[in-house]
């Protein structure tokens, strides 16, 4: 699985081949068909099967102070399309010289010139150009000109629900994890460095491995029940705050897992947490005694939850 620059030239071992094209940022269900069918015409076609995507977002380029709502990382990202099949995923960098082509000059410069793509696959609602002038009845046009078929694949529901990252998005901040892991095929997770804090869970005999919810979507406040994948591939099952402490002043949002029966030195380590279920809302509390009661009722619950 190659990691490929969008702003240079594939190498040859790689032109020719069938494209997933999208953002992908969450990798769902209907992602998972749109890479799917790539990778099955490419096997088919005997060539290989690359997914191309963005960094940043398009509406982060555009509207650089929204809310933060990104799913996934680039690195989960890349190992989610090498699970499904692809053989590459490469990035596009979205800045003012990709913002400022045309329909035509994306599918000629992008997809034909640095790519030499073969055959491109989208979802129904994938969009291109400035303005974005160009729609899958557009990319088709352009394929027939240039040279690389188009496929499009039909938005994918379940259980009479249309899968959409816009969907996993309201699922999470409302408090839903498990709604949206099954749109997701996993539950969601946040993967980033374990930072150190100031301690205070240590000495309730819970220590934490704090991290910063950086870019990522931030789903609602409270407690969950979480499982984190440590940096040797371990899995172990937690509990963990995710919002802003208000029982600590100042307030400092952080996800702060509390992993059952691990112990050890995770400072400065990556891991992934992944919420696999909303136990209660954020509060606060008079004094640590109370806090500490609370915190073993959240961990009795968790582990409960967690073994069923």
């Amino acid at each position: 699985m190659e990691r490929l620059d969008g702003a240079a030239a594939v190498p040859a071992h790689l032109r020719g081949g069938i494209v997933a094209l999208g953002n992908f940022d969450g990798f769902h269900l209907g992602h998972q068909a749109v890479v799917g069918r790539a990778v099955e015409r490419a096997r088919a076609e005997g060539r290989p099967a690359i997914v191309g995507t963005f960094d940043p977002h398009p509406q982060r380029y555009f509207r650089p102070d929204s809310e933060w709502f990104r799913l996934t990382s680039m690195d989960q990202r890349q190992r989610l399309v090498a699970e499904a099949g692809a053989d590459a995923m490469l990035i596009f960098p979205f800045d003012a010289a990709l913002a400022a082509l045309s329909a035509r000059q994306f599918a000629q410069e992008r997809l034909v010139d640095l790519i030499g793509a073969g055959g491109v696959v989208t979802g129904g609602d994938f969009t291109f150009g400035k303005g974005r002038e160009g729609d899958v009845a557009r990319l088709a046009s352009l394929g027939d000109e240039l040279g690389y078929s188009a496929d499009t694949v039909a938005p994918v529901t379940l259980d009479g629900e249309t899968v959409s990252s816009s969907r996993i998005r309201e699922h999470l901040r409302e408090g839903r994890p498990r709604d949206a892991a099954r749109l997701l095929t996993r539950p969601w997770a946040i993967e980033g460095q374990v930072i150190r804090g100031d301690q205070v869970g240590r000495t309730l005999g819970y220590p934490t491995a704090n991290m910063s919810l950086a870019n990522y979507l931030r789903p609602a406040y409270g407690i969950y029940a979480v499982r984190g994948r440590l940096p040797d591939g371990r899995t172990r099952n937690g509990v963990a705050n995710l919002g802003i402490r208000p029982s600590f002043d100042p307030p400092q949002e952080l996800l702060e897992p509390y992993f059952f029966d691990f112990d050890g030195d995770l400072y400065g380590e990556t891991i992934e947490v992944s919420l696999i279920d909303y136990l209660r809302p954020e509060a606060k509390f008079d004094n640590l005694d109370a806090l500490k009661v609370q915190m073993d009722e959240d961990a009795a619950r968790a582990r409960a939850i967690l073994g069923a």
